[in-house]
């Protein structure tokens, strides 16, 4: 029986990441400086002054990509274990496209609290915690529990990163079409982590969620919908849809500009008969993978001016990896102690700056290839921490670019070296 390229690949390699030293080692008496006796020095300076943790170890550049592996990419709850080749996967992103290293550490817990205990335990060694693959609702209460108690920055890519990338396209998109975000209608398709933070953060950007409407799989959220008070869905039933809208996504599509989707794999989740009952010029975003609610053709077809799906093979990838590496490059050189709102729109703005040469209806984001992207967005979001006063660090943007680029590039360089010399060998 033929086994598949990712079975074949992750068995080759027996993970996807490794450490090694990144000092010098030129004899056994090296390590009298790095380890005892001499480490003694830098361990009483931390003692004295925490903050100097970042100078002497690799606290300044390292993030903990943490999960409880109870919603894994579309595998649902497999658990801690089953999680790691994801959690191994977005290592690498973090190191290739960021040049942060970061640690794989699913955590064997499903309570909420002490999974927040665990992931606190562990923080010292970490300059920034990425929370990965946790079930909705407690993904919500688990950052914003974390975000309030840690002093490094915590960020669930799920949500922000996601939010984030969505956000980018849209505000390109708009440009295309003539509109601007204040007068849209938008409706939502799927009320999970990503578009919960979605339209939290089109709102901030200046989006009216009275104009916005969200649909879950029982129909349009709104103060009829009694059955959601309670939990975290209530707030927008509070706030959207002042139409008073009922019904499903047909109802929730008529006559929006836009529609987010981020629910169940398609196709054939959104009509193209639903499309062509939106406003003119619409704007489809079908972010379902593996396959989008509505298919990039089919709603092309339908009238849809621009289509975004979550899939590389068709044009406009929304994707939360020009985020993730770029930001937390960003927050880690300026050694913010938070992840804002604000800097997360300025991620989002600079990501569509950044596309606006070559905009056109099937390029709004840019790709990961363009790997010139990520020191200019971790630049933008470097300077609003400081700006806002979350940053340890004051520097200029000459000195952040420069940094966030020359670790990028390095980073990509030592895995160029390592498999022109053989260390890294060619897959099967």
């Amino acid at each position: 029986m033929k086994v598949s390229k990712p079975l074949a690949w992750h068995r080759f390699y027996r993970g996807k990441i490794e450490v090694l030293p990144k000092c010098a080692i030129r004899d056994l008496d090296d390590f009298a400086v790095y380890y005892t006796p001499g480490v003694a020095e830098p361990c009483l300076k931390i003692k004295d002054d925490p903050d100097t943790a970042y100078e002497y170890t690799s606290k300044w550049n390292m993030v903990a990509v943490v999960t409880d592996g109870s919603r894994v990419l579309g595998l649902g709850n497999i658990g801690a274990l089953a999680s790691l080749p994801v959690m191994e996967g977005k290592a690498l992103l973090f190191k290739y496209l960021g040049g942060v290293d970061a640690f794989p550490l699913p955590v064997d817990e499903q309570d909420p609290d002490r999974f927040i205990e665990i992931v606190k335990k562990i923080s010292p060694a970490f300059g920034g915690i990425n929370l990965e693959d946790i079930s909705t609702p407690k993904c919500f209460y688990i950052l914003e529990k974390l975000r309030s108690e840690l002093d490094i920055p915590v960020w669930h890519d799920d949500q922000q990163g996601t939010a984030t990338a969505i956000l980018a396209g849209l505000i390109n998109a708009l440009k295309l079409v003539g509109k601007r975000i204040e007068d849209v209608k938008i409706a939502v398709v799927g009320v999970g982590a990503s578009n919960t933070a979605t339209v939290r953060l089109l709102e901030k950007f200046g989006a009216r969620p009275e104009s916005m409407f969200l649909v879950d799989s029982k129909g349009i959220l709104g103060k009829h919908r009694e059955d959601l008070k309670g939990t975290y869905k209530w707030e927008f039933c509070l706030k959207t849809n002042a139409e008073g809208r009922v019904g499903g996504i047909k109802e929730a599509l008529k006559g929006v500009d836009v529609v987010i989707a981020a629910s169940r794999p398609g196709p054939g989740v959104i009509k193209p008969e639903w499309i062509k009952e939106m406003a003119e010029n619409p704007i489809v975003f079908a972010l379902a993978n593996p396959v989008p609610e509505i298919l990039p053709d089919e709603a092309k077809k339908a009238g849809a001016k621009i289509v975004a799906t979550g899939r590389s093979d068709f044009p406009n990838q929304v994707n939360n990896s020009l985020v993730f590496p770029a930001v937390f490059r960003g927050v880690l050189t300026v050694r913010a102690r938070t992840i804002t709102d604000e800097m997360t729109i300025e991620a989002a703005k600079a990501l569509a700056k950044f596309a606006e040469p070559k905009l056109s209806e099937d390029y709004i984001v840019p790709r990961m290839t363009e790997s010139d992207v990520f020191p200019e967005v971790a630049t933008a979001v470097a300077l609003k921490a400081i700006e806002q006063g979350v940053a340890r660090l004051k520097m200029s943007r000459d000195e952040i670019y420069r940094e966030c680029k020359e670790l990028i590039e390095s980073a990509q360089e030592k895995i160029r070296k390592l498999m022109e010399l053989g260390f890294i060998k060619q897959p099967p």
